[in-house]
């Protein structure tokens, strides 16, 4: 045993190493417990007494000197340059990228754009909302089958004076919180967030994203919604966009109807998003319902008012020309990059 011992210290004393793993390889080889030292602290048990005081001197010395031998090629290989640490000066610098907004962002400040030309303010909202200012007071009654038209994300089941937290499904909920704290005229879009449970496919998603419109005045008629909707449109899409309202049924509108554009993807020829038919709905509006203008406090003999509300994802969808809804949540930065100089 004294023999394999030196010819081991031999080895490490001697041991030569260029990189990570050769050092690697001698700290498996000599330094671990399933290594040569292991098995000969192993071997030192079944020695007679009178050896093992002889031979654990030695392989104690053996273990120090590769221990030691260990941190020298280790400090060896740190203090070694490499190419990959090396600088090339005379190569030219990275430019700094610059960010670009995402296109759901693009389409959003678009929208606002084209509101505020017509005297139409910003407003926003609380996403985690309570019945009240999301159902109730836009003349959802209790039970009714209209709450089934919207798959609601419960929070809480809290049961308080405004009912149960959960998650808005429309962005009327500011609708409702301007009205209680201002008097009219108000003239406002509420672009935000909402959240419905819903099977996610290349036309639905559980969360996207709103931008509904309020005007409240004295003498405000249909042909006023029609107008403003029609201006959007045109200045959105183009001059070249046709128009078609359907009428419709909204718990906090009456009369509804629900705006139409041609298909732009298509060109009115058929596809997966207007379904075949050559038109996709881009919005749901009204006149705001009598009861609604009561629950907030305001008196519908003397105002009146219309209301709308349109997905960003779809006039996003129209606007560039893309098929699939999902593109804008996945985050796929090759998708993304497209849009860095559309404004």
């Amino acid at each position: 045993m004294e023999e394999r011992i030196q010819a081991l210290l031999q080895e490490v004393t001697s041991y030569a190493a260029t990189d990570k793993q050769s050092i690697e390889t001698f700290r498996l080889k000599y330094i671990s417990k399933k290594g040569t030292l292991g098995e000969l602290f192993e071997e030192l048990k079944q020695l007679a007494p009178e050896q093992k005081k002889t031979a654990g001197k030695t392989l104690n010395q053996l273990k120090q000197a590769a221990e030691a031998k260990f941190a020298e090629l280790n400090e060896q290989l740190q203090a070694t340059p490499t190419a990959s640490t090396d600088l090339d000066l005379t190569l030219p610098p990275i430019p700094n990228e610059i960010g670009n907004l995402h296109p759901l962002t693009l389409t959003k400040y678009r929208i606002i754009e084209i509101f505020e030309r017509l005297g139409f303010n910003v407003a926003d909202g609380p996403e985690v909302e309570d019945d009240w200012h999301n159902f109730s007071a836009l003349n959802f009654p209790p039970n009714h089958p209209a709450r089934e038209m919207q798959d609601t994300f419960f929070v809480e089941k809290s049961g308080g004076e405004k009912g149960d937290l959960l998650l808005r499904t429309h962005t009327s909920n500011v609708q409702i919180r301007m009205l209680e704290n201002q008097k009219p005229p108000v003239r406002a879009i509420m672009p935000g967030r909402v959240y419905r449970n819903e099977a996610i496919s290349a036309r639905a998603h559980c969360f996207f994203h709103q931008v509904e419109g309020l005007y409240i005045d004295k003498n405000v008629g249909f042909a006023d919604l029609k107008q403003t909707l029609y201006h959007f449109s045109k200045e959105m899409f183009g001059k070249d966009t046709k128009i078609r309202l359907r009428p419709s049924f909204f718990p906090f509108t009456e009369p509804s109807a629900e705006i139409d554009i041609s298909c732009l993807i298509c060109k009115g020829k058929g596809c997966n998003v207007c379904k075949h038919s050559g038109w996709v709905e881009i919005a749901g509006s009204g006149m705001v319902h009598p009861n609604v203008l009561k629950n907030c406090g305001i008196d519908p003999e003397e105002y009146t008012g219309f209301a709308f509300g349109m997905g960003i994802e779809r006039v996003t969808m129209l606007r560039y020309q893309i098929n699939d809804l999902r593109l804008f949540s996945e985050n796929d930065i090759r998708f993304l990059r497209q849009f860095q100089s559309v404004m």
